[in-house]
């Protein structure tokens, strides 16, 4: 997800950083963004609580 990636750094977040935020190990973040996950909806509102904004922003790949 090329979008969580795009996201993180315009915000200035390391992974660890995020990590932190979400409740999603960094770990699974990095695989995230390498695509080699694919997130739930749970983790998806997650992530997205953590960037304060919408899960449909996480999903919009053209806005990346």
């Amino acid at each position: 997800m090329g979008k969580v990636r795009a996201l993180r750094e315009a915000a200035g977040l390391t992974q660890a950083e995020l990590a932190e935020r979400s409740g999603v190990s960094q770990t699974w973040i990095s695989r995230l963004e390498r695509g080699k996950e694919n997130p739930t909806l749970a983790t998806l509102r997650r992530l997205a609580a953590a960037f304060g904004v919408r899960v449909t922003d996480l999903l919009d790949e053209q806005a990346a």
